[in-house]
C-alpha cells in the first residue's frame, strides 16, 4: 500500500539535490530488482539529521548493499570523520556494499560486519551518536533493548518503516512483523528517556532523541 500519493512522493524525491552517479545507479538497481532501500528523500533526511547532530559514530542495523550507509558516511565525513558500522547477514551482500562505497569514495569511514545486526551492535565497544534501525520488523523490540544501552545521551535513533505500508492501521493484522512495529513504537513513545516523532515520509521514519 502506497501511503503517499505518487505525485507527492515523486516531488519529494525531485527536491533532493543531485546525487553521485553511483548512488543514482543504486536507486535504478533497487527499482529494477525490487530491492528495498530508503530512497532519495529519506536518505537526504537521514543525511541532514546526521549532519545537524554532528554524528561521528553511527551504527546501522540492517544496511543492505550500502545505499543508506552512503548517506550516513557522507555526513560523518563532512562532520570531520569517524565510523559508520555496516552490518548484514550475507557475505556477498557485504562485498557488494564495500564495492559500492569504495566507488563513492566513502569506504574509509565504514566498518563492515557480517552477522546478526543486534548482536553486532551489542558486541561493539563504545557508544554511538546515531543508530539507524532497519532490520526484520519482528526484531524491532529486541533491538530497542540494546539500542538504549549503546546510544549516548543526546544521540539520535532513526527507525524506518514505522507506518509499515499501512498495515499498522489494520487491527486484524496480528503478524509478528506488524506486532513488532506496534510494540517498538509504543515503547519509544512511553519511555521518558526518548523524545520522538514519526515523520510520514515514504514508509514512516521515527526520529527519537535520547534524553
Amino acid at each position: 500500500m502506497e501511503l503517499l500519493a505518487p505525485r507527492l512522493a515523486a516531488y519529494l524525491d525531485e527536491l533532493v539535490p543531485p546525487r553521485p552517479a553511483r548512488l543514482a545507479e543504486l536507486e535504478v538497481e533497487a527499482r529494477r530488482t525490487d530491492f528495498p532501500i530508503i530512497g532519495p528523500a529519506t536518505g537526504q533526511l537521514c543525511y541532514l539529521l546526521a549532519r545537524l547532530s554532528g554524528a561521528r559514530r553511527v551504527f546501522e542495523l540492517g544496511s543492505g548493499f550500502g545505499y543508506s550507509t552512503a548517506w550516513f558516511a557522507r555526513a560523518v565525513k563532512e562532520n570531520g570523520g569517524g565510523t559508520v558500522h555496516h552490518v548484514v547477514w550475507d557475505a556477498d551482500l557485504s562485498r557488494r556494499a564495500r564495492e559500492n562505497l569504495s566507488a563513492l569514495g566513502l569506504a574509509d569511514v565504514v566498518q563492515f560486519h557480517v552477522g546478526e545486526a543486534v548482536a553486532a551492535l551489542e558486541g561493539v565497544n563504545g557508544s554511538f551518536d546515531l543508530v539507524f534501525n532497519d532490520i526484520d520488523k519482528q526484531d524491532y523490540p529486541k533491538a530497542l533493548d540494546v539500542i538504549v544501552t549503546k546510544l549516548k545521551p543526546g544521540g539520535l535513533l532513526l527507525a524506518d518503516n514505522l507506518l509499515w505500508g499501512g498495515r499498522i492501521f489494520n487491527k486484524r493484522d496480528r503478524s509478528r512483523a506488524t506486532r513488532g512495529i506496534r510494540e517498538f513504537t509504543r515503547r519509544v513513545q512511553a519511555d521518558p528517556r526518548w523524545t520522538s516523532t514519526v515523520i510520514p515520509i515514504r514508509d514512516g521514519l521515527l526520529v527519537a532523541h535520547r534524553r
